[in-house]
């Protein structure tokens, strides 16, 4: 879904790590997006689809196109329902292989930091877009530590030791974000903060659920030695207590923004 060194290349595992959180934070996006139906879509980092099919069962489009730098994810998305009812292709962000003015709405979900050029990208979003067309998108707030890992990452400070940075957290603030736009020379832009709760079978469910492979956080806890990772479980179960039948319960907020193209 990104394009950077950790390319999200296992779907399946991408999936667990993070499509129940893509899924409700998305619904309540395109709810603020009120876009208009019968528009013609580009969705940049589509990753495994869900936000495409999020797209596709809300927004009436007319036509959906999906890119995504990972074979691995779009070949995922093409074999799911969705792989009928849209156009996947492997592509990246910051050079699209689109005419000017080619779509209606342009937007990504949780991809925006991972990019390494973004003004590049937003130029880009901006080319393909049509006059007043949409460009828009949401990603979580590492800025304010408000991740689905921020519960991790907070776990392992209180063992004395220091997670290892996300791509592009000094860009996931609103302010920072509204900047990126303002200077790709968007105009009427908005911004929104969204909160989301999502609920686990278990503790172990979560655990596996934020340490897929691919992800560099994940690296830093299988170095550990065995005694220093029982550690860092128990510091992260004690920051989400499980309720009566066992389930745990933690939330993430993101930051959303959409503007328009000059007309």
């Amino acid at each position: 879904m990104v394009e950077q060194a950790h390319a999200f290349d296992d779907a399946e595992a991408y999936e667990r790590f993070m499509g129940r959180w893509s899924r409700a934070t998305g619904a309540i996006f395109l709810d603020w997006l009120a876009p208009p139906p019968g528009a013609r879509w580009l969705d940049v980092g589509c990753g495994t689809g869900v936000f495409t099919e999020l797209i596709l069962d809300t927004c009436s489009p007319s036509a959906v196109t999906a890119i995504d730098p990972s074979h691995a994810q779009i070949e995922h998305a093409r074999g799911l329902a969705v792989g009928q009812r849209a156009d996947f292709h492997v592509a990246g962000a910051q050079s699209l292989a689109f005419a000017d003015h080619a779509f209606d709405v342009v937007a990504s979900a949780l991809v925006i930091n991972f990019i390494p050029d973004k003004p590049a990208a937003l130029r880009e979003m901006r080319r393909v877009t049509r006059p007043d067309g949409i460009v828009a998108g949401y990603i979580w707030d590492f800025a304010g530590e408000r991740a689905t890992s921020a519960p991790l990452r907070l776990a392992m400070r209180q063992i004395g030791l220091e997670p290892p940075p996300t791509a592009g957290t000094e860009n996931s603030s609103l302010v920072n974000l509204r900047t990126l736009f303002e200077r790709a020379g968007l105009e009427a832009i908005s911004t929104r903060t969204i909160d989301v709760s999502m609920s686990f079978s278990g503790f172990d469910e979560y655990w596996q659920s934020q340490t897929p492979s691919f992800v560099p956080i994940t690296k830093t806890i299988r170095e550990l030695p065995d005694p220093e990772r029982a550690r860092l479980r128990d510091a992260l179960r004690k920051q989400l207590p499980a309720g009566a039948d066992g389930r745990i319960t933690c939330s993430a907020c993101a930051n959303a923004i959409k503007a328009r193209v000059p007309a």
